[in-house]
């Protein structure tokens, strides 16, 4: 142990030496994933050079430049060398749609501390926002044969979309604002309960989303005659929009208004005799965090081409709850960690469990009960986990943490204005 922890304080200390590892560690783990047909283990470690570019002591400005080459260019390229692009890039398209509908519940709850168990009925909203008016379901209730309209309206939809989910999460917020803790649990719950009931019977007597049969043949969006229809292209629409959305929680969580957020979190009674709107605060927190789900729900729509009331069920809720809670409450690089490993724990390793288990079954080396298929018992592994990390990691997998104001910045000592004006600088650089 002395040794490790000898060796982890010298790289620390070493940027050229954490960068000749990085680089070293994502190109062998790139090479793997290109020259193999399909290797689940060599792709989780090629995201996991994500990971390890987070622990570096680069600067921000570095991570974010070394985080788009690896999104943009080696991910991409390394995963188009096998049968199994298109797979890889539906793990890391369904990815970032997860990641940034958890980057919005940990607006609501980790910062703002309002327990919200029905946030898939956001993502509901804004898939139907665009599932409607891609398809010619629209023509029902709207005069002219003017739909499906083209794909070329998908970009616009994207932010309608946000703008619906927001409305929707403001009149969510405005007969719950009087309630907290565990009720407040069940007032969500309840709010998304009736938003997929409502979807799954507004067929009549105006048939506007065609009830439990659903929407289908969406139209997939273009740009300039470029059609999008494949996984590894709508990755890079998700990629562009995931980044906009770490911007912005990242910006909002250390605003006045992420300050006000964590307030009302710790003490809404403090907070309010500080003069915060509680009203106010909490109504913004379910607007912006509904956005990001709204926008992600359009995307979701576009890209599968079909949606019914059936993916918007209480399990979405309490899967993007469990990536907030894995991850760390309050904290961005957490959420993302717990969104990603729980999506990849869902697609990619508990499939692969099964199929390697089933083989050994059809081989006769073991006889593993259906009921105890690994994909099965998702639940289960997932409740496991929870209590786990409830046990040996607290506050998460990345515990938040608040930054950390020089003690000149707080005393405001007039003879340390260069080293006020120093740490000022480095405080807005974290």
């Amino acid at each position: 142990m002395g040794k490790w922890a000898d060796l982890k304080a010298s790289l620390q200390h070493h940027k050229l030496a954490q960068a000749i590892l990085l680089i070293a560690f994502t190109l062998v783990t790139a090479g793997a994933v290109y020259f193999m047909d399909r290797s689940v283990t060599a792709f989780l470690l090629l995201l996991a050079s994500l990971l390890l570019l987070y622990y570096t002591s680069f600067t921000n400005g570095i991570k974010w430049m070394m985080a788009l080459v690896l999104l943009v260019v080696v991910i991409p390229f390394a995963t188009s060398g096998g049968s199994s692009y298109e797979s890889y890039m539906e793990v890391a398209t369904q990815c970032g749609i997860y990641v940034a509908m958890a980057l919005g519940l940990n607006i609501v709850v980790g910062f703002a501390g309002l327990l919200d168990m029905g946030f898939v009925a956001f993502f509901a909203v804004g898939a139907y926002t665009y599932g409607i008016f891609a398809t010619g379901q629209a023509n029902n209730f709207i005069a002219g044969d003017l739909f499906p309209l083209s794909g070329g309206t998908f970009w616009i939809f994207i932010l309608l979309g946000g703008f619906m989910a927001g409305i929707f999460g403001i009149l969510l917020g405005l007969p719950v604002l009087r309630v907290k803790g565990d009720y407040l649990a069940i007032v969500t719950l309840g709010f998304g309960e009736i938003i997929r009931i409502i979807f799954n019977n507004l067929e009549k007597p105006i048939n506007i989303t065609n009830g439990a049969m659903g929407l289908s043949s969406i139209q997939p969006p273009d740009l300039f005659g470029y059609d999008f229809t494949f996984p590894h292209q709508f990755y890079f629409i998700v990629i562009g929009i995931l980044l906009i959305v770490i911007f912005a929680v990242r910006r909002l969580e250390h605003s006045r208004l992420g300050r006000s957020w964590k307030a009302v979190r710790e003490n809404e009674i403090a907070a309010q005799s500080m003069g915060i709107p509680l009203i106010r605060t909490k109504l913004i927190a379910f607007a912006i965090g509904a956005s990001f789900s709204g926008m992600m729900g359009v995307v979701f729509a576009a890209k599968q081409t079909f949606i019914d009331p059936t993916s918007f069920t209480l399990i979405e809720s309490t899967t993007i709850l469990v990536m907030v809670v894995l991850g760390g409450m309050g904290s961005v690089p957490g959420v993302i960690l717990g969104a990603s490993l729980v999506t990849i724990l869902n697609l990619q390793v508990l499939t692969e469990v099964t199929n390697w288990l089933n083989q050994l079954s059809m081989q006769g080396m073991i006889n593993v009960p259906t009921a105890l298929s690994p994909s099965k018992m998702q639940r289960f592994i997932f409740g496991m986990i929870l209590i786990l990390v409830a046990i040996f990691r607290p506050n998460g997998l990345i515990a938040a943490k608040n930054r950390k104001i020089p003690k000149e910045v707080v005393t405001g000592d007039e003879n340390s204005n260069s080293s006020t004006t120093t740490a000022l600088r480095k405080v807005h650089s974290e």
